[in-house]
């Protein structure tokens, strides 16, 4: 059985996993804007956005952490593994847009800081920080009552860049403290699987339902106000191995999966946790399985923060 911690992991870990795609231009913020689930034209210099990008069904292809590092340069930190057919796939919106969008996961290093290396940024997530050095600093959800952030800064060619102050921390036990901070980024294997909303993007500061239009712009709206959004994420802990894009089932239905997992990581005291993104019905009692109907069993957990039911 899972054990608990006789206290929370802290330090900072080089996040490999993540990539960059930086827009460049007079019309990086606007191009984005047109493209991405989030508010970009009214994006400062001391905030970051949760966005997506999605399909015209609505669909996300991608997840991003936008940040501005000056009034012509924004960075979006994005999975690896999305990277290139992500960039492809903006790239063709771009016509006469005067921006230019390229792969800049080679010009920065990306850490996460999680417990007191944090101190001294604002308490509200996606608050942004850029120093003089040209570090940036965005704040993320916590973890577990861990306070984590992003830290970015540019490399010189040939020349590593020196990590933030703090003891060192496994990346994967990084990757156990996104998945308990309910925020899930999208990987390959669940591309296209998920409206925003089904990851709870709406209710962790991914959508704005407020600005101009975007791809699957309709089907994300048609989601939140018609009533029809009947799947959300929910946290899980299990006594096995998950993996992203495995089916979850519900004993209502041996045949028929009611979710997938979206997050997946070991836990450091033993087991593993996941975000999974399930029919609402299956939350509401009953045995939850990974993988197939006899699978081994999922526990919910509670989300670590509020459901917005009305934007």
């Amino acid at each position: 059985m899972t054990t608990t911690l006789p206290s929370m992991p802290q330090g900072v870990a080089r996040l490999d996993s993540l990539g960059v795609i930086r827009a460049q231009g007079p019309e990086a913020a606007k191009f984005l804007q047109g493209q991405l689930t989030q508010d970009f034209a009214l994006l400062g210099l001391s905030e970051a956005r949760l966005a997506a990008f999605c399909s015209a069904k609505g669909r996300m292809l991608a997840s991003f952490i936008g940040l501005k590092r000056g009034h012509d340069e924004i960075l979006l930190l994005c999975s690896r593994d999305l990277l290139a057919a992500t960039l492809k796939r903006l790239s063709m919106f771009v016509l006469r847009a005067q921006v230019k969008l390229s792969d800049a996961s080679d010009a920065f290093a990306i850490w996460g800081v999680a417990g007191a290396a944090v101190a001294g940024l604002p308490d509200t997530p996606w608050s942004h920080r850029a120093c003089e050095d040209g570090t940036s600093w965005t704040r993320l959800y916590p973890s577990e009552g861990m306070a984590r952030a992003l830290c970015v800064r540019p490399m010189a060619e040939g020349v590593e860049a020196e990590a933030p102050v703090g003891p060192a921390l496994d990346p994967a036990v990084w990757s156990w403290l996104e998945v308990m901070s309910g925020v899930a980024t999208l990987s390959q294997p669940v591309a296209e699987a998920f409206v925003p909303q089904m990851l709870n993007y709406e209710s962790v500061g991914g959508v704005n339902f407020k600005k101009g239009c975007y791809p699957g712009q309709e089907v994300v709206a048609r989601s939140q106000f018609r009533g029809t959004l009947k799947r959300r994420a929910y946290r899980v802990a299990c006594e096995v191995p998950l993996a992203v894009g495995q089916d979850v089932f519900h004993d209502s239905d041996a045949d028929q999966p009611c979710g997938t997992v979206a997050a997946a990581a070991a836990s450091p005291a033993g087991g593993w946790n996941g975000i999974v993104s399930m029919q609402v019905s299956a939350a509401q009692g009953g045995r939850l399985s990974a993988g197939s109907a006899d699978g081994p069993e999922l526990r919910l957990l509670a989300l670590p923060y509020p459901l917005l039911e009305d934007i």
